[in-house]
């Protein structure tokens, strides 16, 4: 996760009397020559990095340097893609117009970009004809299998069996 550091040490509140100016030439000098240099230019000495022996500092616009910062971190969540897990649940004995109509959800749910988690839940002696949910479950991807892909075989754990489908990459 990206974050602005704004808790960067500046000015007068640098309180090392030596310090590493980076820059084109890197020198140490004593803080009060940095805070001059700084302030002929209208410029802040910012501390970049506080743990170094000595402290390293840069000279900077302050304030540019936060809102370029900002800019940064827009830019990055914007280009990131949120993917969405959805749940489809059926059940070992659903008819065959029920799972159409399930399909067709999760085939909106994947033509949105967003991952199907199909669920089936096996209540009292159903669990012992687990072959049903998998009965059901390839139906299932027979009726969505134009723009789904599994992407987690079917699993039981418990009295739940289920799968992971997500969409199809476009070419």
């Amino acid at each position: 996760m990206l974050y602005i550091n704004k808790d960067l040490i500046l000015n007068e509140g640098i309180k090392s009397r030596e310090i590493r100016l980076s820059g084109e030439d890197s020198r140490i000098i004593k803080t009060e020559e940095a805070l001059k240099l700084a302030r002929e230019s209208d410029l802040d000495l910012v501390m970049v990095s506080p743990n170094a022996k000595p402290p390293v500092c840069k000279i900077m616009d302050y304030s540019k340097y936060i809102y370029e910062q900002s800019k940064k971190l827009k830019l990055t969540k914007k280009s990131q893609k949120i993917v969405v897990l959805k749940e489809v649940r059926l059940s070992p004995t659903i008819e065959e117009h029920d799972i159409d109509i399930k399909a067709n959800n999760a085939k909106k749910f994947l033509s949105n970009g967003d991952k199907v988690k199909v669920s089936i839940r096996f209540r009292g002696r159903q669990n012992n004809n687990t072959q049903m949910g998998n009965k059901v479950l390839d139906i299932f991807i027979t009726k969505i299998g134009d723009l789904g892909v599994i992407e987690k075989a079917p699993q039981l754990e418990g009295r739940n069996m289920f799968m992971i489908v997500g969409p199809k990459k476009q070419a």
